[in-house]
């Protein structure tokens, strides 16, 4: 049902995109797996989403992926409605959730700064109560999309004198308001994925304040579960697998030992990661937090999608130099584009390095 879905449905010239997609080109798809009611499959049915188990949901990823189906700007889908489903009030979720199923509001993530990256309790992009309003002054930056979004959730400090962690707090914001300016950031591959976002004195009423004041270190936290799990999608990998599988064939190299040998390799990392996936979107299935090890699954799905990327490129030969698309088999492959994309990874959603000092202090106790 979902691959004629697919067929019939999903724009052919955005198949297999190597960089993500703008809302205005991705827009029309959304909204059509919108209305099919198909937008939000990991979210409960009440709340409007399809409450898809663990094993159908990794299905329901790998069709999408053998089909070439572009990320949309999904942060709402991904990331404020989990946070406002256990964190939020009803008012927020009746206020917030239906816009995001419809496509009527985009979000962002403000959580980075300049000196904030990895280490995010030492944001200072600060909010003062001011009667019903919080006043917003600082930068964000690394922002994904923010050029497309109309709201952005954001970390800000609320008590300067609280250790850091304490002293924060977790803001829903329109990036209409005044005081607010974006400025894309071009990448290596020539793209503007990423923004900065400035912040000069911007009134964001009290009632945008999810949980707590000084408690929104507890959501990032938990949002940040959520951001691991997703980044730990077999997806990319899978999609990556089928790039080099296609090449070995294009080339010959499927009768080499040394290609076949690695191909496998690296297709058992792939099943390795499709299986330590399903535990922890068991997880959430059950309602149950995430638990620290799940940094493992960042660091496993990331760095085998960078290392199936470099395989590509060094059984590409001298296309393997090429940024553009070049002709494989009976389509077309941007050979570099798993490589640069699996670099990235291993840095955005809490770089690799302090994803293995989570997992030292916090799974293996060890000693700091």
């Amino acid at each position: 049902m979902l691959r004629a879905f697919l067929v019939r449905h999903y724009p052919t010239p955005l198949r297999h995109m190597p960089r993500r997609v703008h809302w205005h080109e991705i827009g029309d798809w959304y909204r059509c797996l919108s209305q099919q009611g198909w937008i939000a499959p990991a979210w409960p049915e009440a709340h409007g989403g399809m409450g898809l188990p663990a094993a159908k949901l990794i299905a329901w990823h790998e069709e999408f992926e053998a089909y070439g189906v572009a990320r949309a700007p999904d942060q709402g889908i991904l990331m404020v409605g989990p946070v406002l489903m256990r964190f939020g009030s009803a008012e927020q979720q009746q206020r917030f959730l239906p816009k995001i199923l419809s496509g009527e509001n985009i979000w962002c993530q403000g959580y980075s700064e300049p000196n904030a990256g990895s280490d995010l309790a030492s944001l200072r992009a600060e909010a003062l109560l001011e009667g019903e309003h919080f006043i917003v002054s600082g930068q964000k930056t690394w922002t994904t999309l923010a050029q497309d979004a109309t709201h952005i959730f954001l970390l800000v400090r609320t008590d300067k004198a609280a250790k850091p962690q304490a002293g924060i707090s977790f803001l829903l914001c329109d990036l209409n308001s005044p005081g607010i300016s974006v400025r894309p950031i071009r990448d290596l591959a020539g793209h503007c994925e990423f923004c900065e976002v400035f912040f000069d004195k911007v009134r964001v009423p009290h009632a945008n304040l999810v949980g707590q004041v000084n408690q929104g270190w507890t959501i990032a936290k938990a949002l940040l579960g959520f951001e691991r799990l997703h980044l730990g999608s077999p997806k990319q990998s899978q999609h990556a697998l089928g790039h080099l599988k296609a090449l070995g064939q294009q080339l010959d190299l499927m009768d080499d030992s040394a290609f076949r040998t690695r191909y496998a390799e690296l297709a058992l990392d792939v099943a390795n990661l499709t299986a330590l996936y399903t535990q922890y979107a068991d997880y959430v299935k059950r309602g149950e937090p995430l638990p620290p090890s799940v940094s493992m699954l960042k660091i496993w799905a990331t760095e085998t999608y960078q290392r199936i990327g470099l395989a590509i490129v060094r059984n590409a030969g001298s296309l393997g130099a090429l940024s553009g698309a070049t002709a494989t088999g009976d389509g077309q492959q941007h050979l570099l584009a798993a490589l640069y994309n699996g670099s990235a990874a291993k840095i955005y959603g809490g770089s690799n390095e302090v994803q293995r000092n989570i997992l030292a202090r916090t799974v293996l106790e060890l000693p700091s």
